[in-house]
């Protein structure tokens, strides 16, 4: 786990140095606490979440939050491999991205998204949604416990993340 004992481990998918920036400020602003990982692409998000390579420690992701349009590996496949893996698919995934095309929400629903939300290209607006992916899957639902024996996580308020893996 990260440096905020109680807070949970967000995966960010994302390619977009100025999302990820966008992104982080969003949760900052809204003073979410929890640890975000930053990863670029889709074999990155893998490696990530298999504990490969310079990922063998990283922690287990509670939440991703992840693009669709990525390199070498797009969000559809990386959503795709994790929900047709046991050890990954308890974990919920949000897409977030810029698509609103009918078919990228039905594919995304179709693989099992846990949920769909098109980037708002306003910051205000951002800062907001940001704060209600907070609200709902930290604050209102119960995420499944790791599979080393705890049970559902649920997030202390007030408090911001640390830095990027």
């Amino acid at each position: 786990m990260g440096d905020n004992p109680g807070a949970i481990e967000v995966l960010l998918v994302e390619d977009d140095p100025g999302d990820v920036l966008l992104t982080r400020e969003a949760f900052e602003d809204n003073k979410v606490r929890n640890n975000l990982n930053v990863v670029g692409d889709g074999e990155e998000a893998m490696a990530y979440l298999r504990r490969e390579g310079r990922y063998a420690d990283a922690p287990r992701p509670d939440l991703i939050l992840l693009d669709l349009n990525l390199p070498r590996k797009d969000g559809r496949e990386v959503l795709s491999e994790v929900k047709a893996d046991p050890e990954l698919r308890s974990i919920p995934v949000v897409v977030l991205t810029t698509s609103a095309a009918d078919e990228d929400i039905l594919r995304s629903y179709d693989l099992h998204a846990n949920a769909y939300v098109t980037k708002p290209v306003d910051f205000e607006r951002f800062i907001e949604v940001v704060r209600q992916i907070d609200d709902f899957f930290v604050t209102v639902v119960k995420l499944p416990g790791h599979r080393s024996g705890s049970g559902p996580r649920s997030l202390p308020q007030e408090a911001k993340f640390p830095k990027t893996v």
